[in-house]
């Protein structure tokens, strides 16, 4: 596994075996998921479970590592399905083209996973994730928001109850506090967001956030590094 050697000098061959046989369900295919799919296919995790909805867009090429002229109109999960298949052609990847809600959610079995990696925008397909894992009592890390945020150094792993300064985690620490969850493992960032300088929405709806490529992308490789230590039984620090 001549692909695989220069990781094996840093974990051994005996726990590259061990990702080879890891398997990893990651929702939300945009620009922290995107990330988090690039480096676990490149870190001899052998399994995959990829689940979004969206097609990739124009607005997702500033910071999507799937999003390119190319690939735009197409279904995220299967450009990220094929992109991990070139860097790995052994990968065993089940794609579900779908939104995550209370119709959908009886497709998974969340008791196959190793690991789940939640990188949805959406509370209450966050909730329903963390209520199914915690029922079979699968390891779930979830993404908070990487939106109008231009420098990464903040971001940091933790668990809910410690987040500050997130708008998205303040509505997540309720929300699970009132369903008995607790210790919920989160990446965020308690950086102060950006304003931003236009509004890009709609029909005088809520418009999209301020995005750049550093944060979600940073965001996806601490998340996954942080996985891979959890499997390979490393000091996560």
């Amino acid at each position: 596994m001549e692909e695989l050697k220069r990781l094996a000098m840093l974990v051994g061959w005996e726990n590259i075996e061990k990702l080879r046989n890891t398997n990893i369900a990651v929702f939300g295919i945009g620009g922290v998921g995107g990330y988090v799919c690039e480096a676990l296919s490149r870190s001899g995790v052998g399994h995959f479970t990829l689940v979004d909805h969206d097609t990739v867009s124009l607005s997702n090429i500033n910071r999507q590592i799937i999003a390119l002229h190319s690939t735009v109109g197409r279904v995220k999960v299967e450009v990220m399905k094929e992109r991990m298949l070139d860097i790995d052609p052994s990968l065993e990847i089940k794609t579900y083209p779908i939104f995550v809600n209370e119709e959908t959610i009886s497709q998974f079995d969340f008791s196959e996973y190793d690991y789940v990696i939640d990188c949805i925008d959406t509370v209450s397909a966050k909730l329903q994730l963390i209520e199914e894992c915690h029922k079979v009592g699968t390891p779930i890390i979830c993404s908070m928001g990487t939106g109008n945020k231009l420098d990464p150094k903040g971001l940091e792993i933790t668990v809910l109850e410690k987040t500050q300064n997130c708008p998205l985690a303040k509505i997540m620490r309720s929300e699970c506090r009132k369903r008995g969850f607790h210790k919920v493992e989160v990446l965020y960032s308690p950086a102060s967001a950006i304003k931003p300088l236009f509004d890009d929405s709609d029909s005088g709806k809520r418009g999209p956030l301020g995005s750049s490529a550093f944060v979600p992308s940073s965001a996806g490789l601490m998340l996954a590094s942080y996985v891979v230590r959890n499997i390979v039984r490393e000091e996560v620090k």
